[in-house]
């Protein structure tokens, strides 16, 4: 995302944001990376990104989506892979232990409830790049093979997929 896709889209110089979907984004750790590292590329590179990075994120589920509204999150599930200086600039400690995102990063994202076997209208067209990792394990291959023709109609030409290994 970094490395590649960032740096393709802020050669293009445009205004507009790049447009991200994070599919079944369970608690949000999804987009909410997603938004540190736009953060981040920003900061390095002032000046990039002109149109910043708005991000849809979406689930089925209202529970997990409340809770990643929220940006709550226990150490143990921060602790992987994230450092303690990330850790220290992204979010804030809570009394009870946990940990808030800062509201800087909440900004670019938009939470909606959404069923992948339902319309997609709500998550817009022409996406630069649509995460959906860790969910389609869940689906026959008839399924699958309709959620991602889906999602390639509200993809732009040339965009990007990211799926998970599994």
């Amino acid at each position: 995302l970094k490395e590649k896709i960032f740096v393709e889209a802020d050669k293009q110089n445009t205004i507009a944001p790049l447009k991200i979907w994070s599919a079944a984004c369970s608690t949000g750790q999804e987009p909410y990376s997603i938004s540190i590292i736009a953060k981040e590329f920003q900061e390095s590179k002032p000046g990039r990104l002109k149109g910043g990075v708005k991000v849809v994120a979406t689930d089925i589920s209202p529970t997990v989506l409340a809770n990643a509204k929220s940006g709550i999150y226990e150490m143990l599930a921060l602790g992987r892979g994230m450092s303690e200086q990330r850790l220290k600039k992204c979010f804030s400690s809570l009394e009870d232990g946990r940990w808030q995102i800062k509201p800087e990063y909440k900004t670019s994202i938009d939470f909606q409830l959404l069923n992948l076997m339902e319309g997609y209208g709500r998550v817009g067209t022409n996406l630069d790049v649509v995460f959906c990792r860790n969910v389609l394990i869940y689906f026959s291959p008839e399924l699958k093979r309709k959620i991602l023709v889906k999602i390639h109609s509200v993809l732009k030409k040339g965009g990007y997929l990211i799926l998970g290994a599994s």
